[in-house]
């Protein structure tokens, strides 16, 4: 053969493996917003590029799939259910240790649902790969807490978190894939 023939046939080769990576980039980037929704977002702000944020999303998947993630038993849920609704009565009267309350009990079911207690930042990564429409909830209601603890949030904002802890809490109460209908000790309203 001459040469323009194994020119010919290298760039098609070429041709044929750029046009493949793009393919499977594209089905990447599709997959992970699909996956993580708004938290796919929110990594490609906090990032530098678009494959960095996308690493790291890959990454956390990994670490979630590392992990041993359970339903509660129906006994747990509403164990955990009581605890809330007597979190939730008592913020008319305490809202400062309601909110408290309410994010350490959102911390304790999802230990008790198998999911590490590092730290805030990896607890809210490992949850967006489950729960990515309610993780921002994790964050402003953690967020909120703190600014109250400087000075910097009014009871308005602390009825907020309450808000934003109760949307996650019902999620993580709720035995997923199990066919099972709401309880009764998650259908709650927050004042």
């Amino acid at each position: 053969m001459s040469t323009w023939v194994w020119i010919v046939i290298a760039l098609v080769i070429v041709a044929l493996a750029v046009a493949g990576w793009l393919v499977w980039s594209r089905m990447r980037t599709s997959r992970l917003r699909t996956t993580f929704g708004p938290e796919y977002e929110r990594a490609m702000d906090e990032a530098p590029s678009q494959r960095q944020a996308e690493a790291e999303l890959e990454e956390r998947r990994k670490r979630r799939d590392e992990l041993d993630i359970r339903p509660l038993s129906p006994e747990a849920r509403e164990r955990h259910g009581e605890e809330w609704r007597a979190v939730q009565n008592r913020f008319v009267d305490d809202p400062v240790g309601s909110v408290r309350e309410a994010d350490g009990l959102v911390e304790r079911v999802m230990a008790e649902r198998g999911y590490p207690m590092e730290d805030f930042e990896a607890q809210a990564d490992l949850i967006s790969v489950d729960h990515p429409e309610l993780v921002e909830n994790y964050r402003s209601g953690h967020g909120i807490h703190e600014a109250y603890d400087r000075g910097d949030a009014s009871t308005e904002d602390l009825r907020q978190a309450m808000v934003h802890y109760r949307a996650l809490f019902v999620e993580l109460l709720e035995a997923r894939g199990e066919g099972e209908a709401e309880t009764q000790s998650t259908r709650m309203e927050v004042r």
